[in-house]
């Protein structure tokens, strides 16, 4: 369980890093081992140290730390590609989340965000995610189950199509914010206009240009908000050794676009503010040309999914049971992460 502080625990969560600064995420469990290139170690040899101690692994010290909540996101199992943490943080600052809100998540794929978002609301308020894939929801669920030790009371998953079940969970009015993490989230304004109350913020998360231009022209064409405004974060690390200072030769750079809009109350006629006259206008072959099949949908296969839910649900159970081994997990070797990927992010997710 993720939020210990203290000597380490069965059932913890660790991050242990090597020489090179190959890092591996295990979860203590009781008769299993870490195996890296410079031997093994018994994760009973974990338990007991001090979050930040040195554990020999063979002859070779490495570092064994709690993880820290973007650690465990970037290295837990994944059946859909996730909100990454630089992302994530601007979605909870510039959407304002905060104790007590009625906050709407749609495409919950792996809950990274989702993740963030509880922290934010931290047990009070809540939080609807809705999923279309059923082993994306068992993924998540998983996820955010093994951080917290258990199921948050205040979360709820819905399976389904936010445009249609959406009114059948959330009133009209009801929710404070509407985060849209999907392939067309053009389809559901009408639906997103509904459910927010007036002030309510709406925010759309996108990979490519023409998503970004088709759901602004949605959400202008709509009226009940006010005017987007679109952003994206690109974060680049330095490297400092001395009067040696540099950017690295790596950063993580566009992973998506984030648009907001305020929504406005009923009956209120904003004024139009004018607009250059520009190539900004599109005809009917441009509408064609943002639709879904054309933009594309990279959707992960079954039995990738599939095998991303197996694996979040069996380090759900180390966690949640305390280290005990569950009687249906299959044995896994470590597996380091590669340090220059910088989607794999430090560390490779592993239950064994």
């Amino acid at each position: 369980m993720m939020g210990r502080t203290g000597p380490f625990q069965w059932g913890d969560v660790v991050q242990v890093t090597g020489p090179k600064q190959r890092m591996n995420t295990i979860v203590l469990t009781e008769g299993k081992h870490l195996h890296t290139q410079h031997g093994s170690v018994p994760h009973e040899g974990f338990v007991g140290a001090d979050d930040g101690s040195l554990v020999m692994v063979g002859e070779v010290p490495h570092l064994a730390i709690r993880p820290l909540l973007h650690d465990y996101v970037m290295s837990m199992p994944r059946g859909a590609a996730i909100i990454y943490p630089k992302d994530a943080a601007h979605i909870v600052g510039f959407a304002d989340i905060h104790p007590d809100l009625t906050v709407v998540e749609a495409g919950v794929g792996s809950g990274a965000l989702s993740l963030f978002l509880l922290r934010a609301l931290h047990g009070t308020g809540r939080l609807v995610s809705f999923e279309r894939r059923e082993e994306f929801r068992a993924v998540a669920e998983s996820n955010v189950t093994g951080f917290f030790g258990g199921r948050p009371d205040n979360w709820q998953t819905v399976l389904g199509d936010l445009a249609e079940e959406l009114p059948a969970h959330v009133a009209d009015g009801e929710a404070d914010r509407v985060l849209l993490d999907m392939l067309a989230p053009w389809e559901c304004v009408e639906a997103t206009a509904r459910a927010l109350r007036p002030g309510g913020l709406v925010l759309c998360y996108v990979a490519t240009v023409t998503q970004l231009s088709r759901t602004v022209e949605a959400i202008r064409a709509d009226g009940r908000f006010t005017a987007p405004k679109s952003s994206e974060t690109l974060v680049r690390g330095w490297h400092v050794e001395g009067l040696a200072v540099r950017p690295d030769h790596r950063m993580v750079a566009h992973t998506g676009f984030l648009m907001t809009a305020r929504r406005v109350a009923d009956g209120v006629d904003l004024p139009s503010f004018r607009r250059r006259a520009a190539k900004a206008d599109f005809s009917d072959a441009d509408i064609e040309a943002w639709t879904p099949g054309a933009v594309g949908d990279r959707t992960p296969s079954d039995k990738r999914a599939r095998r991303a839910a197996r694996d979040a649900r069996i380090q759900a159970e180390a966690i949640t049971s305390g280290g005990r081994p569950a009687a249906s997990a299959p044995t896994a070797p470590s597996t380091p992460a590669d340090p220059t990927r910088p989607d794999a992010a430090e560390s490779a997710a592993q239950v064994d």
